[in-house]
């Protein structure tokens, strides 16, 4: 069964890890030059450098469509630099994952595949996609909606050692993001991780720097571009989280629902 997934950010590498185990072909899609923060977890930097192992599991930069069966063969996923998922057409897979978590629909449709799946909120199950799974910490994260939607973002991130959105870093202006930390450092409430244009992004919590911007990301203010992990683990850095892992499970769920595997 081939899978293709719109987004390789840290959600969608979670989805595709899960699937993979599941011993099924994955191809993701993302942009040229992602703008991903956990990094270290993310296949989308296959794009950038050729390969990206999470975990266990290796990705391949595909430069065509028509290369990816041979990635495919050897066991890894096929990452594409192709945001509006024009190889669709030509790779026809069997399901279409939509995990960019644009918070919207960015153009899928539920003719794009047998089976078509929303991640999060912009997607209504029997209408763009034949099933949605919700994104939302609590009781109700990984689970397949069948009919409606997941529910409405609230623009506040899980809690996570105490803390909610004070984990978050955000751009403090527009213009080029210039790294001063690495992912995986110890960080004191102050810390300067990164700079636009000389003005200073600091860290808002103690902890360990879990995600940041790459140098040289265009960014504009208020932008999501790094992630303090209060828990003081910096294992973390370097595996799926559990709410990647639980989505996954749910995207797996729905796609053995829809599907004859």
């Amino acid at each position: 069964m081939l899978v293709l997934i719109r987004g390789a950010g840290d959600l969608a590498s979670g989805i595709a890890l899960r699937l993979r185990h599941a011993r099924m072909q994955v191809v993701m899609t993302d942009l040229a030059t992602p703008t991903a923060i956990r990094r270290t977890v993310c296949f989308s930097q296959a794009i950038l450098f050729g390969k990206m192992q999470v975990e266990d599991v290796l990705a391949e930069r595909a430069d065509t469509p028509e290369a990816v069966p041979e990635i495919l063969s050897r066991g890894s996923i096929a990452v594409l630099a192709d945001p509006e998922a024009r190889c669709i057409e030509t790779l026809k897979p069997d399901v279409v994952v939509d995990a960019i978590l644009a918070k919207r629909n960015l153009g899928t449709k539920i003719t794009d595949a047998p089976c078509v799946i929303g991640v999060g909120p912009g997607f209504t199950a029997k209408v763009d996609c034949h099933a949605c799974v919700e994104t939302m910490r609590g009781h109700t994260l990984g689970r397949v909606i069948t009919e409606g939607s997941p529910l409405p973002n609230t623009n506040i991130p899980g809690l996570i050692g105490g803390f909610a959105g004070e984990r978050v870093l955000r751009a403090p202006a527009d213009g080029i993001f210039r790294q001063t930390l690495e992912i995986g450092q110890s960080v004191r409430e102050g810390d300067i991780a990164g700079t636009v244009n000389g003005e200073p992004m600091r860290c808002t919590i103690s902890g360990i720097l879990r995600g940041l911007l790459a140098d040289g990301t265009p960014v504009h203010k208020g932008m999501k571009s790094g992630d303090v992990d209060p828990r003081n683990d910096d294992s973390y850095c370097y595996l799926v989280s559990d709410k990647a892992l639980s989505i996954g499970g749910g995207v797996l769920e729905a796609i053995l629902h829809f599907t004859e595997v």
